[in-house]
């Protein structure tokens, strides 16, 4: 089930901010800490940002709590994350919040299962993040029913490599169903104009299927990775290292003391 409005566009501000701030240098517990009173109080994302808060100062990662938080964060929304924050990987954190703000800010508006799904695809083919892994956690989002889910997690899951995703796309759409000659026995999932697109598109590479639902259908653009020199991006990296250092050994010496002081991970009663 997907969450109320409000929620989405507080997601939005709150992916939107976390971006900016990161830009001004300021750390991810800082932003955490000072975002907590600016949302909203009506929605749940406090909260939300009250356990990734504690994620981020015990572990120095934020994925780890949004998959305990699958009622408000979608599987999807956790994979983003966590393929952002694997150590040595080429999809950075930055880009994530950029992918995330947008698909927030859609799914505060009209969204259908079609344009989550397009925005959901481009954005693991894009960025190279595997299939297998993304499929799973695409086919868990709570906007899909479970036709879409079993489609998604079954079919496509085992025929994404061999198949073109194009007619993947359009062997399942209302346009297919106009002309084959036999009333197909599957659910139709795509309309005619996404057919249409798909029967077009056969053979070329998926990036101009993509480019195509977006103009012709207004479908969201998933945000293009900064190019960055290697040099500008060591920067970053190392702060973020050293921000994991500095959190283990805050850690040990605490245990080399006589233990871990857990209370400062504990949500106060006022605080709730």
């Amino acid at each position: 089930m997907l969450l109320e409005r409000d929620e989405y566009v507080e997601q939005r501000f709150f992916y939107k901010a976390f971006l900016e701030r990161l830009d001004d240098g300021y750390s991810s517990q800082d932003i955490l800490y000072a975002m907590k009173s600016e949302v909203l109080s009506t929605v749940k994302l406090p909260m939300a940002i009250d356990y990734l808060l504690a994620e981020i100062k015990l572990r120095g990662t934020m994925a780890g709590a949004m998959a305990v938080m699958k009622h408000y964060f979608s599987p999807f929304q956790t994979f983003v994350v966590k393929e952002s924050e694997k150590e040595g990987g080429r999809f950075d954190f930055k880009t994530a919040l950029r992918i995330l703000e947008r698909l927030a800010g859609y799914l505060a508006e009209t969204p259908t299962p079609q344009g989550v799904f397009f925005y959901q695809l481009e954005t693991v083919s894009r960025n190279r993040l595997g299939y297998d892994e993304s499929l799973a956690a695409i086919a868990a989002d709570p906007v899909y029913d479970e036709d879409w889910k079993y489609w998604i997690n079954v079919i496509l899951r085992r025929q994404i490599g061999s198949i073109d995703l194009a007619t993947l796309i359009y062997v399942r759409s209302e346009y297919y169903r106009e002309r084959a000659e036999e009333e197909p026995a599957e659910r139709v999932l795509f309309g005619q104009r996404e057919g249409r697109i798909g029967w077009a598109s056969r053979g070329r590479d998926p990036a101009f299927l993509f480019s195509a639902l977006n103009r012709h259908l207004g479908y969201p653009k998933v945000p293009r990775p900064a190019h960055i020199h290697e040099e500008e991006n060591q920067i970053p990296m190392l702060k973020r290292r050293i921000s994991l250092l500095e959190s283990r050994i805050t850690l040990l010496e605490e245990q080399l003391k006589g233990g871990i002081n857990l209370e400062r991970f504990y949500v106060r009663e006022e605080d709730k």
